[in-house]
């Protein structure tokens, strides 16, 4: 599930970002996508491609690795974050939640690290 509003546009932190162009309240689910779960083995064949800037770090262990579908891996950096997202692991789904009022024509982000305010060092250089 996408809210019919969300969409992807080229992002002033370069790249491509996820944008809304409509006005999100505080707290309000905006997309619930599904995950293609990879096993320790995979994750490590992954991190050799390109691919390895759009997994997530899954599975209790940490070692393995989670392919979002939708646009949940499009979604820029950013600390603070106006966006959070919460790992399903028995659903196999990853959800994005609005933190704040987000305005119309905003990008939406998510923080890498974990939580929409930590503040980090991050794995790549921030734009």
């Amino acid at each position: 599930m996408i809210l019919p509003f969300i969409y992807i546009a080229p992002s002033e932190k370069g790249g491509r970002g996820v944008f809304t162009s409509e006005a999100i309240p505080a707290e309000t689910v905006i997309e619930v996508s599904p995950v293609l779960v990879l096993s320790a083995e995979e994750r490590k064949a992954a991190e050799a491609t390109a691919l390895y800037n759009y997994i997530f770090e899954w599975g209790d262990a940490g070692d393995g690795a989670a392919v979002a579908w939708g646009y949940v891996s499009m979604y820029n950096h950013h600390a603070p974050a106006n966006c959070h997202y919460t790992m399903d692991a028995d659903f196999e789904t990853i959800t994005i939640t609005t933190v704040r009022d987000i305005s119309a024509g905003e990008e939406l982000f998510i923080n890498y690290l974990g939580e929409p305010d930590h503040a980090g060092e991050t794995w790549f250089e921030s734009r």
